[in-house]
């Protein structure tokens, strides 16, 4: 029997998915999830590479309610939106936002966290001096994200995790790294949103942990955080990446409060 039956943090060909709303929601419903979330990346200006076109939001929402309809006798279907820290507020309704920070920015310069280690390599090579300003930055900025974008779930804490699957880009248990993400937590705890445990970064080989990593969530979660589990699927493949090994480390190990219906 399934025990995590919900994703909510999908992607599609609307955005930098490779699958389109019908071919996400079939791959949902035959590895049996009963409620999928659809949350493309919110129109950002200066990157345009890899979210939604303003022009595609309403067909965007006009596909998710198709399918929502179409399949109704089989899954439940959700619109929802993952809106960046620098994305441009929404211009359709929608049930749910998740709320992600994937760039800093300091003196006119944005650097994006996810795309390549290079690129943050250089950034504090160029513009921070150092990698743990450049994570306190990020930390900051994170911080931020609910009062910015308005968001139910906060999306991937960690992110800068990315590149650090073998611990080389920084030390996580160094006390700057440690101060910064904790500053963050206690910020974002009080406003009772939900963080997410993302299995994205394992799904694409660049980890063996979920954001965030064990020490962020036994923090959150001693601060009285609330869990649910994603798989941030950009295909049909990993739809459900690992929800279910995810759930069992983070309920029987961790303890965490999960939210899986």
């Amino acid at each position: 029997m399934r025990l995590v039956k919900q994703n909510f943090h999908t992607h599609t060909n609307f955005c930098d998915g490779a699958n389109s709303v019908e071919e996400m929601t079939q791959a949902a419903i035959k590895c049996g999830l009963t409620s999928l979330g659809f949350s493309s990346h919110a129109y950002t200006p200066h990157d345009e590479s890899y979210c939604m076109k303003l022009e595609d939001y309403e067909k965007y929402r006009d596909e998710v309610l198709s399918a929502k309809e179409k399949y109704k006798s089989q899954i439940k279907i959700y619109l929802g939106i993952e809106q960046d820290y620098y994305s441009v507020p929404p211009t359709i309704d929608l049930d749910y936002i998740i709320g992600s920070v994937h760039y800093v920015e300091k003196d006119g310069v944005i650097t994006p966290v996810d795309e390549t280690r290079e690129h943050i390599e250089n950034a504090v090579k160029n513009i921070y001096g150092d990698i743990y300003t450049f994570i306190e930055k990020y930390y900051q900025t994170v911080a931020d994200v609910v009062n910015k974008t308005n968001c139910d779930i906060i999306g991937h804490f960690d992110l800068c995790e990315k590149f650090n699957g073998d611990g080389t880009l920084f030390d996580r248990e160094n006390p700057r790294y440690i101060n910064a993400y904790k500053k963050a937590v206690d910020q974002l705890i009080p406003s009772g949103k939900i963080f997410e445990i993302n299995t994205g970064a394992m799904a694409r080989g660049y980890t063996d942990f979920p954001y965030p990593h064990k020490n962020i969530l036994d923090y959150i979660s001693k601060c009285g955080g609330k869990f649910i589990i994603s798989s941030d699927s950009h295909s049909v493949d990993t739809v459900d990446y690992k929800l279910e090994s995810v759930y069992n480390y983070a309920s029987t190990i961790l303890n965490l409060n999960l939210i899986t219906k």
